[in-house]
């Protein structure tokens, strides 16, 4: 039978979970799920530059799954939500650059599976990305 647990990170995860009621990350044995991470700081401000933004949000995932006891190595799914501005019609090369490179800085050769979804609004109004991975940690 699998054990259940759910983790805050500590700083912006508490501010979340008091004030909308969740948690950052759920591991079932050893699979780990995050929620959306944003380029926030402790206070859930978001970082100006696009470029710091998604750099803090990939700070963040890692945060939260040494929370539940997993890091980048773990990752076995990513999905990214890219706020697209109206008139663009894909996810543009200044997301892609930082996040390709945020990949390999963090994972080296691994290449987990990878979906990226425009949309028009996040969380919180200055956001501009969001990401969400799964881990899977080896025994």
């Amino acid at each position: 039978m699998s054990t259940t647990s759910f983790h805050v990170t500590p700083g912006y995860g508490d501010l979340a979970h008091e004030a909308l009621g969740y948690s950052q990350a759920v591991r079932v044995g050893n699979r780990v799920e995050t929620s959306g991470q944003g380029g926030w700081d402790d206070q859930l401000v978001v970082r100006r530059d696009l470029t710091e933004e998604i750099v803090q949000a990939f700070d963040n995932v890692e945060r939260t799954l040494a929370e539940a006891g997993a890091d980048w190595r773990h990752v076995i799914a990513i999905n990214s939500y890219h706020k697209v501005e109206a008139g663009e019609s894909a996810i543009g090369p200044d997301h892609n650059a930082v996040m390709t490179r945020e990949f390999r800085r963090r994972m080296g050769d691994r290449a987990p599976v990878w979906t990226q979804t425009g949309v028009t609004v996040l969380g919180l109004a200055d956001m501009r990305i969001e990401i969400r991975v799964t881990a899977e940690i080896d025994d």
